[in-house]
């Protein structure tokens, strides 16, 4: 639902333009003096802000050059009195999208109301895509040869083109959102946003407030009104990850969303209606999270209609050569290193390891050995990992603890070791505690015990 912002000192203008407004199904805001606008449009993510030029104060002409200053991209209507055209045309040349002359028609408003917020929302979505590279998701860029991840790729192309609901599940660092990128991108929706939310980490209320948006007010901090990411993604795609994690309570609120097509903010009875394809992924078993209570056996059947499984590295070794090729080509770009390679021994060492963090674990990996390594060769001595190869199908356990002190007892080196493991899981999962609990084997709850136990920080 888009916003306006409709700016006049004249109260039976500001009502009937509401009103003509509102009636075709946007949202409306008023302010009586460009005083008490620009407040509202530094607070609220407005679509069109609709002002007359002529104001007691600031005119409309400085509260286009303050919006202008905020957004540069905001457009705004003017609206002018009979004979000030020259007015008109000052505004248009200070970045005014349109002005209406006074007494204007319906029809008149409404059709520069569509061309303005239909312009906007084309240039929010090519400043989004500047900032991804579509052809990263390409399938030229997914790499794998192994007949399961070809199996994958075949998947895609058949689920991209329809609306249905897709369930992605598989390891933590398996590609699961670049999966769900590459569904977006090869779908009719590819030209509307792809709007992503990881449903670990949050609690509750902020995780709702993300999802559906809130109204201003609608509780402490919620200093002004917020579209969620439902929301934002209409027409699009919305992506969420670590659907497992979601509170049983918020799993109620989107089964509706998905039954009904609609939500209301935080704060709101309005409800809004949204047009999205909704793309989940989870590391979780949810089968055994409905066991436990954990999950909801409707909504998992919602989400599960298609479901797309994604192999761990170690179940597709044979594709760790074109992998370590893809990354290194990527870090000696990166690194302004074009000679840069990798040895056979440390290709071979590369594929007998057992990779629990999986891709991202690898790529990781790499872009380390691309940084330590001299002579634009990567050898096995460049290649730092937390666990040794594996050999006879089992980890050997770790590496060389001549680092610790010799004069610690057994309880204080047992901790040691256990606050040096959570410290590098963390790191390898960029502190979100689900994915760094999984790692470790433990669960999330545990885990930010032990956090507290041996005071680990984010910069540890």
């Amino acid at each position: 639902m888009q916003t306006v912002l409709i700016v006049d000192d004249e109260p039976n203008y500001r009502l009937i333009i509401s009103e003509i407004v509102g009636d075709e199904g946007y949202e409306v805001l008023t302010a009586e003096s460009a005083e008490k606008a620009m407040p509202i449009v530094r607070e609220t993510d407005l679509d069109l802000v609709i002002t007359d030029m002529r104001m007691p104060g600031m005119d409309g002409m400085e509260l286009l050059h303050e919006i202008k200053i905020f957004n540069a991209e905001l457009p705004v209507i003017m609206i002018t009195a009979f004979g000030e055209v020259e007015k008109a045309v000052k505004a248009m040349q200070a970045g005014a999208f349109n002005y209406l002359t006074k007494p204007f028609n319906n029809e008149e408003l409404l059709v520069s109301v569509q061309k303005a917020v239909n312009h906007y929302a084309l240039v929010r979505e090519n400043l989004r895509l500047k900032s991804e590279v579509s052809e990263r998701y390409s399938f030229a860029n997914m790499i794998g040869k192994d007949e399961k991840m070809q199996k994958i790729f075949s998947l895609i192309e058949k689920i991209a083109p329809t609306t249905a609901s897709v369930l992605i599940t598989g390891e933590s660092g398996t590609g699961k959102e670049l999966v769900a990128r590459a569904i977006h991108f090869h779908s009719p929706r590819r030209e509307s946003p792809l709007i992503s939310l990881n449903c670990a980490g949050l609690p509750e209320h902020l995780l709702e407030s993300e999802l559906f948006g809130h109204e201003k007010g609608a509780f402490t901090g919620a200093v002004a009104l917020r579209k969620g990411r439902f929301e934002v993604a209409d027409t699009g795609t919305i992506f969420l990850d670590e659907i497992g994690e979601m509170p049983i309570t918020l799993q109620a609120k989107l089964l509706r969303v998905l039954q009904e097509r609609t939500f209301e903010r935080l704060g709101s009875t309005k409800p809004i209606s949204v047009d999205v394809r909704l793309v989940t992924a989870t590391n979780k078993d949810l089968k055994e999270e409905i066991a436990r209570g954990n999950f909801r056996e409707d909504l998992y059947y919602r989400l599960n209609v298609l479901n797309l499984h994604l192999p761990p590295l170690r179940e597709r070794v044979g594709d760790i050569p074109l992998l370590a090729t893809y990354f290194i080509a990527k870090f000696a770009k990166q690194l302004s290193k074009p000679k840069l390679h990798i040895s056979n021994n440390a290709l071979r060492l590369l594929e007998r390891m057992r990779w629990e963090g999986n891709v991202r674990e690898f790529e990781n990996t790499i872009e380390r050995a691309a940084i330590l390594c001299a002579d634009n060769c990567i050898e096995v001595s460049d290649i730092q990992t937390e666990i040794e190869p594996v050999s006879g199908g089992h980890a050997v356990i770790p590496a060389s603890l001549d680092h610790l002190p010799n004069n610690l007892n057994l309880p204080e080196f047992l901790d040691r070791i256990e606050k040096e493991l959570i410290v590098n899981a963390m790191r390898d999962n960029n502190h979100i505690q689900a994915h760094a609990a999984e790692q470790l084997g433990i669960t999330k709850s545990l885990l930010q015990y032990k956090i507290k136990k041996h005071q680990i920080s984010k910069s540890a």
